[in-house]
């Protein structure tokens, strides 16, 4: 049963990175049909953000009424009725509105699957769970580019996910026996953590726990440079490398290879290498693979850069998540992973439509600098973590 449960999560991984990222794949076709400016993908980017701030910081709340199982269907169910609601839209207003549930389905289970995980399995499951999660999101634009290639056009690549969402959201409702027989056989304090026991902290007694800030502007700067990438990066190759937009779609899709790839071989390497040493090699990855890019002479280094960038992310996520537990303890996990999360789509809110200003009134070519950018405060950020609150002894099951 245990195994069974674990497959099911394994496939949930794949299916929630499927929607990631379809915008930025999709948008180079979508904003003139919808009459409106290039930046605009960065209005439905900080919605769908917004909605994933709200309920991340309410899951600790959520998870211990109603249970890790049923918080994650719910949410999967919530996103699904999202994306079918974009792929009928001939509206910009009203794929506005279809973001706000899109974003509220996103941040809940983002915090109740990650923190679940993370007490339950080690990290190499952890890593392989998040490439499971790039596989999917990888696909996403392969899937939009079929689309778009066909003459079906963007709302059948949105149609296409939310089918396979669908599906997902049905597996996981048959499903939920097995998340409560997992969360009877609970060690090292995990109990309040994924039922009712215990009171939920609240913000205010959240970021007073040493080291809490640190790891909130962590996560800001990751999800920056992740999600900014994932949005910008088809524009990036469209109007500043020059490449046709079906194919700048399908490039796109090499910065999620580099995380697939380096999240499958980071589960070996993390047997020999602990969380805090796994995050600083992915960021070195990172700013070798920025450098690239912003020294490269034609696409095709460029893309080679794009695709270091995504091996460097590939450690850095699945390895902060999988150290919460140790830096704060078990009892506290699920409240720091929701304000994580939080901290994580404040980034997503913010820094895409600020690169989108950038792109709009001075240069998309900027995007390197942008990302180096970031990257040197996460640095800055996860080095004063370690010293503020050192990982702990923490033996997942």
């Amino acid at each position: 049963m245990v195994h069974l449960l674990l497959a099911i999560i394994y496939l949930a991984f794949i299916s929630l990175g499927l929607p990631d990222s379809l915008l930025g794949a999709a948008w180079p076709s979508m904003y003139p049909e919808f009459g409106v400016p290039v930046s605009y993908a960065g209005i439905v980017s900080m919605i769908i953000a917004a909605g994933t701030i709200v309920s991340s910081l309410q899951s600790d709340r959520l998870t211990r009424r109603l249970g890790a199982g049923r918080v994650t269907a719910i949410s999967v169910a919530m996103t699904a009725a999202a994306l079918f609601g974009f792929s009928v839209t001939g509206n910009f207003w009203l794929l506005c509105v279809w973001a706000i549930p899109y974003g509220l389905g996103a941040g809940s289970v983002d915090a109740a699957l990650n923190n679940y995980v993370a007490l339950h399995y080690k990290s190499s499951h952890m890593s392989w769970l998040h490439c499971m999660w790039a596989v999917g999101a990888t696909l996403g634009p392969y899937i939009m580019g079929y689309a778009l290639s066909n003459g079906s056009g963007w709302n059948a690549g949105y149609r296409y996910i939310g089918v396979i969402q669908v599906a997902l959201t049905a597996v996981l409702f048959v499903s939920l026996p097995l998340w409560r027989t997992r969360g009877g056989a609970r060690k090292n304090g995990s109990s309040a953590a994924d039922s009712g026991a215990g009171e939920a902290l609240t913000l205010r007694q959240i970021v007073r726990i040493p080291g809490a800030k640190e790891v909130m502007v962590c996560f800001f700067c990751y999800c920056a440079v992740e999600q900014t990438t994932t949005l910008w990066v088809s524009s990036y190759f469209t109007l500043y490398r020059g490449l046709p937009v079906e194919t700048a779609a399908s490039f796109a899709s090499v910065f999620f290879v580099g995380i697939t790839v380096g999240r499958a071989l980071g589960g070996f390497v993390t047997m020999k290498l602990s969380d805090t040493q796994m995050i600083r090699l992915g960021q070195v990855l990172i700013a070798v693979g920025v450098v690239t890019m912003l020294f490269a002479d034609g696409y095709a280094f460029s893309l080679v850069g794009l695709g270091l960038v995504g091996l460097g992310c590939a450690p850095i996520y699945p390895s902060i998540i999988h150290s919460t537990p140790g830096h704060f303890g078990a009892e506290r996990s699920q409240a720091i992973i929701g304000v994580q999360m939080a901290s994580a789509y404040v980034g997503s809110c913010l820094m895409p439509p600020v690169f989108g200003l950038i792109a709009n009134h001075i240069s998309v070519s900027l995007l390197p600098a942008f990302l180096f950018a970031m990257l040197a405060l996460m640095v800055v950020s996860h080095e004063l973590l370690t010293r503020k609150a050192p990982v702990r002894d923490f033996a997942a099951q």
